[in-house]
């Protein structure tokens, strides 16, 4: 091999080989210094598309347990309120149960109306006053919620809470005969003789759905006559007996000047409109009009009146039992969310560990690799660059 002066290839051998070496410790220094494998698209280009896409879950999946959660409180807020409102509705049924004695006189029976009337005024308050950062739970305007739980955008990752059963407005309606209630709908029955023991048949229209109820065979037996009726109160009470009928209206009698029956008042129990198509107005049953001067709602100022209210209330302490039923079927679904969602988050959180993050001992092994090649380059490129010196003897 001659001796060269412009071209030292040692040296240049030894440069690059530091150069390289150099390159290592500094990507290594970087892993080390951020705790990242995965710094740039360069260092793995497809382990940072993955470990992305499972950031991404991550962080979703840490918002939607805040929401879970957030949905928690919100029908805590709800059934919180239901339970009141159940408490205030088996007080008024009590209140209908005692006024359903006839040892109580007409200034008793005011008394409990009076007791009942402020108790649907704080329904009314409370359907107004429950809500959850503003939204309202309990008057009907929100009959469904909808809550983020999933990380995604598909319809897996949300949960649709049905408030429709919670509508403490209709309830306390119904009770003090409100809109929604109104004050039921009063037929003339011209001819008592006419209504015979055949089966009845009803509708309510609420919402612009129509629901037809036909009753059984209608049996007098008031006093054992099943040929027919002979009073407006025998026919009222073989409705009322009527499992389907009472499963859907009410029915109190309307009274002349005299006192004597002349009608009955039906009133649907879902606050809908009521018609009558069997028996019509030909054999005495003539459909009235609901402004007549009825007071609507839970009444008790007949014995009759206050059996109808009992019916009329325990429909709608059923109704409130549903709501709360659901509402803490959902909680119990909401609690199991979060647990899950918790579980989904530590292992997505430990996968994308693996692709990221930097493995210290083993990278600290690299770095100490290369940080002792770079002191030998180093010494070896100072070698190589003293090698060519002996050509200065051959100059002398």
């Amino acid at each position: 091999m001659g001796m060269q002066v412009n071209t030292n290839l040692a040296a240049n051998n030894s440069y690059r080989n530091l150069a390289a070496t150099q390159n290592d410790m500094s990507k290594s220094l970087e892993k080390l210094s951020s705790g990242l494998r995965i710094n740039r698209a360069a260092d793995d280009a497809a382990g940072l598309a993955i470990s992305e896409g499972l950031k991404s879950q991550v962080g979703g999946l840490t918002v939607a347990s805040r929401n879970a959660q957030d949905g928690i409180s919100v029908l805590q807020t709800a059934e919180g309120s239901l339970g009141e409102v159940q408490s205030i509705l088996q007080r008024v049924r009590d209140l209908a149960v005692q006024a359903g004695n006839d040892s109580n006189n007409a200034d008793s029976r005011t008394a409990i109306k009076t007791e009942v009337d402020a108790l649907g005024k704080e329904l009314t308050r409370i359907a107004g006053s429950t809500n959850f950062n503003g939204t309202k739970l309990l008057d009907g305007s929100a009959t469904s919620l909808k809550f983020q739980v999933g990380a995604n955008g598909d319809l897996n990752s949300q949960i649709d809470v049905n408030l429709s059963g919670a509508n403490v407005t209709a309830i306390a309606n119904a009770l003090t005969g409100g809109s929604i209630s109104a004050a039921g709908t009063s037929f003339a029955i011209a001819d008592i003789t006419a209504l015979t023991t055949g089966a009845a048949t009803f509708t309510s229209t609420s919402g612009g759905v129509t629901t037809t109820v036909v009753t059984a065979a209608l049996a007098d037996t008031a006093d054992g006559s099943a040929a027919s009726f002979q009073s407006v109160e025998e026919y009222a009470s073989a409705l009322r007996s009527d499992a389907s009928f009472s499963a859907n209206f009410s029915v109190s009698v309307s009274k002349d000047a005299n006192g004597a029956g002349n009608g009955i008042v039906v009133t649907a129990l879902d606050g809908g409109s009521v018609g009558v198509t069997s028996p019509d107005g030909a054999v005495g049953l003539a459909a009235g009009s609901a402004s007549a001067a009825l007071t609507g709602g839970v009444r008790f100022d007949t014995a009759a009146n206050a059996q109808a209210s009992i019916t009329l209330i325990d429909s709608q302490i059923k109704s409130v039992s549903t709501a709360r039923a659901e509402l803490g079927a959902n909680q119990n679904r909401f609690e199991s969310v979060v647990k899950t969602l918790a579980i989904s988050k530590e292992n997505l959180t430990a996968a994308g560990s693996r692709i990221r993050d930097t493995d210290m001992a083993e990278e600290m092994v690299k770095f100490t690799r290369s940080n002792i090649l770079t002191q030998a380059g180093t010494a070896m490129l100072a070698q190589a660059n003293q090698s060519n010196q002996g050509v200065l003897q051959l100059l002398r």
